[in-house]
């Protein structure tokens, strides 16, 4: 691995705040390096610099045995974006996977993990367009030419707001349960029967229950922050699934310990997330208004978690509006919203399929 000098340390209005939280960038790189120590391709890791000096932190993973071969270089490389509160190791299970015929990059969004945290606007239109422009400086900084582009979650949302504004550098839109993309429901009439709708997928799990009335006061884990020393044992309280889902990897709480300092840092892609929602968070700019703006020729897979609790129909309606030659949608069995760590095999066998229609 190749790592350049760490992130500049944490400033503004939030400096005192170290002394009573038990995080530093410092620690969230200790973390993050166990966790990839278990990836077995090549990694290469660094900073990327954009025209205004924020730096994206990224990694590069390639096979060892195509590398050799030149097989990946004429391969559209796969671009992986993380969602809320992530970062680049959580998709420890599908980097090693994804990389044996392709270059996969993977790389935390501006203002989340060890990337730069600037501020962000509190207009919605704005704030979307400062993650957009960093996702384009970044590509134009690396050289991609074209990329196949997946998002999780917020990833999702932002992977489809660069392919419309930036369709020639995609060629194939992965989207894995997606967040952002329905309207606000309206209230239903008294008395009105709800028969036709949908069977009811299964509701937020507790810990988004509890952030949702959070997000509209304040930002979406300034509880973690707030608790100081007991802020880890509160991410081991809300989030012990995230335990669970890689216990064969390690028999401790470094998940969680990740999770923990890629959050309890200064508040800036969080706070750009913010500006984004609105009630329950609720995006203000649904994306499902926008998708029709999305080249035809585009092709777009949206992968859900069958049990998850976003609701699949999102991806059904997209099918309607741009048509099911250009969209399709997949559910995985016994996967709820983070599908990639639930089902690893079938997610990366599915993409690897995704990748292979491409080159």
């Amino acid at each position: 691995m190749q790592d350049e000098t760490e992130l500049e340390p944490n400033s503004g209005t939030w400096s005192w705040w170290p002394s009573w939280r038990p995080t530093s960038m410092s620690l969230l790189k200790t973390a993050e390096a166990k966790i990839l120590a278990c990836i077995q391709n090549e990694v290469w890791s660094r900073f990327v610099t954009l025209p205004n000096q924020n730096r994206i932190w990224t990694l590069t993973v390639s096979n060892k045995t195509a590398q050799k071969t030149s097989e990946q270089a004429s391969q559209t490389p796969l671009v992986m974006v993380h969602g809320f509160g992530g970062g680049v190791g959580l998709w420890i299970r599908n980097l090693d996977a994804l990389s044996r015929r392709r270059p996969v990059y993977a790389f935390d969004l501006l203002g989340f993990g060890r990337s730069s945290r600037p501020s962000f606007p509190a207009d919605a239109s704005l704030a979307e367009e400062q993650f957009i422009s960093s996702i384009e400086q970044w590509r134009q900084s690396l050289g991609l030419e074209r990329m196949i582009l997946l998002g999780h979650s917020l990833g999702g949302y932002l992977a489809t707001s660069y392919s419309i504004q930036y369709p020639e550098r995609v060629s194939h839109l992965i989207l894995v349960d997606p967040w952002g993309f329905p309207e606000r429901p309206q209230p239903q009439p008294e008395g009105s029967s709800s028969q036709d709708l949908e069977v009811k997928r299964p509701g937020p799990p507790r810990w988004v229950k509890a952030l949702l009335p959070v997000v509209s006061l304040f930002n979406p884990l300034a509880i973690i922050r707030a608790a100081g020393p007991w802020g880890p044992g509160l991410v081991n309280r809300f989030r012990p699934d995230f335990k669970r889902k890689f216990e064969d990897l390690f028999d401790d709480n470094t998940m969680t310990e990740y999770l923990y300092h890629c959050n309890a840092q200064t508040p800036s892609g969080e706070v750009g997330f913010k500006a984004l929602t609105g009630y329950m968070a609720w995006a203000k700019r649904p994306m499902l208004q926008r998708v029709n703006l999305l080249p035809p020729s585009l092709p777009v897979t949206l992968l859900y978690g069958a049990s998850s609790w976003m609701d699949s129909s999102s991806g059904k309606l997209m099918a309607q509006i741009r048509g099911q030659d250009s969209t399709r949608v997949v559910l995985i069995d016994d996967a709820s919203h983070h599908v990639y760590a639930d089902q690893p095999e079938e997610f990366n066998r599915v993409v690897e399929n995704i990748c292979n229609t491409v080159d």
